[in-house]
Parts: C-alpha cells; sequence; structure tokens
C-alpha cells in the first residue's frame, strides 16, 4: 500500500509542474498587458482619487478661513447644517427642475433630429456635422453666446427678431424683454438644451442604425404603417439607447456650473448645487461646510453613475449575443 501511494504521488508531482508552468506563463502575460496601464492609473488617483478623500477628511471638520483660530474636528455637523439649510434645499430643487427639463426635452428634440438623420438625402453629412457642433463647443463660451448673441435686451439676435418681425407688420413697438431678468431658469434651460441636443441624437442615431432591418422591412411589407414601425419595433429597440442617454445627460447637467454662472451669477432662482457649493467656498469661504457639499453632490452623481453603467452593461451584453 504504501509503495503504491508513493508511486502514484511521484506520478502525479511531475503532472502539477507541468500544469503549474502555463498558470505562470499566463499570469506573466496577464501583468505584461496591463503594465501599460498602470502610469494610467496612478496618474487617475493622484488627480482624481486623493484630491476627494481630501474633501472627506475636510468635510468633518470646522474650519472657516474668516476665523481661522477656530479650526477643530466637527463630526456629521457640516452634514447637518447642509442638510438643513434652506439655500442648499431651493438650490437641490431648482437643480431637479433644470436637469429634468434639459434631459427630456433633449431627448424629444434629439429623437426628432436623429429619426431624420436616419434617412438617405442629399447633405447628410453636412446636415449631420453642422447639428452636432453646439455639443462641441466650450461650455462657457455657449453660455456667453446665449448671453451677448441672443439675450441681449440692446442688440441680441432674439429682440433683433421680435423687432423686424414686428416691422412686417408696420409697428416700431416690438416687445424687447429682458429675457435674462424675465425668465432666468428658462433661459439657463433653453441655452443647456441647445448644447445637449446633439449627444442625445448622436446616442439614439446609433441606436436606430443598431436596429435589425429585416424585421422593419418585413413589417414594411405585411402593410405596417410608419407609425406603427416606430411604435412596436423602432421604439422598443431603442429604450436602452435612450436610458442611457437620460442617465449619462443628467450626470453632466447636475454637475453643469458654467452656464449658471456665466448667464445669471446663480441670482433669480437659477443657483443649482454646484453653484451653491461655489458660493460656500469662495464667497463664505466655508472650507469644511463646501466640502461637505460638495461630498453630497458627488455622491448623487455615483448615485446616477451607478445606473448609467448598468444600463451600458446590459446594452454590451445584448450586443455580444
Amino acid at each position: 500500500m504504501t509503495l503504491t501511494h508513493s508511486l502514484t504521488k511521484r506520478a502525479r508531482a511531475p503532472q502539477t509542474a507541468h500544469q503549474a508552468a502555463p498558470r505562470r506563463r499566463r499570469s506573466r502575460g496577464a501583468w505584461a498587458r496591463r503594465a501599460p496601464l498602470l502610469p494610467a492609473l496612478i496618474f487617475m488617483i493622484v488627480v482624481t482619487q486623493l484630491p476627494f478623500v481630501g474633501t472627506v477628511a475636510i468635510s468633518f471638520m470646522r474650519w472657516n478661513a474668516l476665523d481661522p483660530n477656530n479650526k477643530a474636528f466637527a463630526g456629521l455637523q457640516n452634514y447637518k447644517d447642509a442638510v438643513t439649510d434652506p439655500q442648499l434645499r431651493s438650490s437641490l430643487l431648482t437643480t431637479v427642475t433644470l436637469t429634468v427639463t434639459v434631459v427630456l426635452v433633449s431627448l424629444v428634440l434629439g429623437l426628432g433630429l436623429a429619426l431624420l438623420l436616419d434617412r438617405k438625402f442629399r447633405g447628410r453629412g453636412l446636415v449631420r456635422t453642422m447639428l452636432i457642433t453646439p455639443f462641441l463647443v466650450v461650455p462657457v463660451a455657449s453660455a456667453l453666446l446665449w448671453k451677448h448673441a441672443l439675450y441681449n435686451a440692446t442688440y441680441g439676435l432674439i429682440n433683433g427678431s421680435l423687432t423686424w418681425l414686428w416691422s412686417l407688420f408696420g409697428s416700431d413697438h416690438a416687445p424687447q424683454p429682458d429675457w435674462l431678468s424675465s425668465i432666468p431658469l428658462m433661459s439657463v434651460e433653453a441655452s443647456l438644451i441647445w448644447q445637449w441636443t446633439p449627444f442625445m441624437m448622436l446616442i439614439l442615431l446609433a441606436g436606430l442604425q443598431s436596429r435589425p432591418m429585416d424585421a422593419v422591412e418585413a413589417a414594411r411589407v405585411d402593410g405596417a404603417t410608419t407609425w406603427q414601425v416606430f411604435r412596436y419595433l423602432t421604439f422598443p429597440h431603442l429604450r436602452r439607447y435612450l436610458e442611457l442617454a437620460a442617465l449619462l445627460g443628467s450626470i453632466y447637467v447636475v454637475q453643469n456650473f458654467d452656464a449658471v454662472f456665466t448667464l445669471t451669477g446663480g441670482g433669480l432662482g437659477t443657483a443649482n448645487l454646484p453653484y451653491t457649493v461655489y458660493e460656500t467656498f469662495y464667497q463664505a469661504h466655508d472650507y469644511g461646510q463646501a466640502s461637505a457639499e460638495g461630498v453630497i453632490v458627488v455622491l448623487c452623481s455615483l448615485l446616477v453613475g451607478s445606473f448609467a453603467l448598468r444600463t451600458v452593461s446590459s446594452l454590451l451584453r445584448e450586443e455580444t449575443r
């Protein structure tokens, strides 16, 4: 029995060593593939994660630059003050209103443009390039364009168009409203809708071009109308893309600061969460309170981002089937 056990053990030893060699080679190959990514990973951690860790640490401190001698550990007091602050609650409501309005209107407009661009016509490439252009404009430049070229009450394009339209009917008393004062939140929403509609259009256009055309052609042969094809084939196929566009758009619009700062300066009820954090940090100089508010904004963004990643993963699984 002992001799048999010894022989069996010796026979297995070379086999185990033989199996371990490919594992070591695979492990070295995996490290060889991942090694070029390490500098980028380290850079990302240093640039993004370490400042966030510092922000979280400061959020638990009582630290106001106007009272430098009163700096100490505050525990959760900054978070309690942030939750009970009426200004932050108002900015939260403004952020939700701004985000929902911009995302929904951009989705509807983007869907209409995507359906138009999905058809073949002369000059489609040029039209597509022109429609994408607003998304490529720097956010601050986009806000300045709307503030001075469009909304200005004296020489803006909107009031100039009203003057020209009224002159066609022989009137010299065209309305010349100050758009940023009369409808400030809608003015900010309009500039963001103009900027984010091309983003929605690109995602939905990609979804339209990935739909199975054989099913669409079969439905048309069977006598289905254009609305029925859209209702029962196109729209169900675009559901995931609509969700992805809405989630990604929400992540970016929630964090928008440029339009609010440039157009209205946060006044007239347009201050959103990022602008409120800016006011707390740069105007009130309350670093602890501003850090706590910033952490809350990041957590809200991560909550929306987790749904976006889940939607992306489901889309990838469907494409690989």
